[in-house]
């Protein structure tokens, strides 16, 4: 258990920094860790809401975030986001698509990270509200907060600059972790609930301290680069784990 919070402080401390809530690290160290798929999703968005929410403030405070474009794609998903957390799976299902989740996280990391402040949006820019619908519903339905798949793509269509795009994903991660908490409560009754507070109380914890200091630190001097291409090797493993398990 240790070994677990330590490696959620150190998760969040880390995503905090871009704006990312570390729902796909979560997952993956929770699929390491053999913990019941039905609580895992509840555990990962609880994770993300905490993370994030010092994140959407941050940037709120400092004026970066793009609300109108920002809350466009955030309405959109979080319906999505509820049906997900509702939707009934059973085990095969859910590891299958978590694996497949968890592999194309590993590609989001090593996709470009940067949007140039003074290049125009590209066509495909205003078509980003589409792709909101279905990362709401997996965010719902497996725990990952879509902001790591949703970002990606905003910067190879150049919708915004860099740190809007960062201030955007943090504001979706938490709107969507919400609706698909909600929506995994209202499926997984009182007792599901139960066993997600008795494993979940110290990792909400680790990850309040670890989101905080990483949201104001920023991490200006630690080497971004290493620090996704590392992450993106940890979720790729467990997700081909996942898959070939099946």
């Amino acid at each position: 258990m240790a070994a677990l919070i330590a490696g959620f402080f150190v998760t969040a401390l880390l995503y905090a920094s871009v704006g990312f809530g570390g729902g796909s690290t979560y997952t993956a160290l929770l699929a390491l860790s053999a913990v019941d798929y039905r609580v895992l999703p509840l555990l990962s968005l609880a994770c993300n809401i905490v993370v994030v929410a010092g994140s959407t403030v941050r940037f709120a405070r400092a004026e970066i975030t793009p609300w109108r474009g920002a809350i466009i794609l955030t309405a959109i998903a979080a319906p999505a986001a509820f049906l997900g957390g509702l939707t009934p799976i059973g085990q095969s299902a859910f590891l299958a698509i978590l694996g497949a989740s968890l592999l194309l996280t590993a590609l989001t990391l090593v996709l470009p990270s940067r949007a140039r402040g003074d290049s125009d949006p590209t066509r495909l820019a205003r078509f980003m509200p589409l792709l909101a619908v279905p990362l709401g519903y997996l965010a719902g339905l497996v725990g990952i907060g879509g902001g790591i798949f949703l970002a990606p793509f905003l910067h190879l269509t150049k919708w915004n600059s860099a740190r809007a795009i960062a201030a955007t994903a943090s504001l979706f991660i938490l709107v969507n972790s919400l609706f698909g908490l909600a929506g995994q409560l209202l499926k997984g009754g009182a007792e599901r609930l139960g066993a997600a507070v008795d494993l979940g109380l110290p990792l909400l914890i680790a990850v309040a301290i670890g989101g905080q200091i990483g949201s104001f630190l920023a991490l200006k001097y630690l080497p971004q680069r290493w620090i996704r291409l590392g992450t993106a090797a940890l979720t790729g493993w467990v997700g081909a784990r996942l898959l070939l398990n099946l």
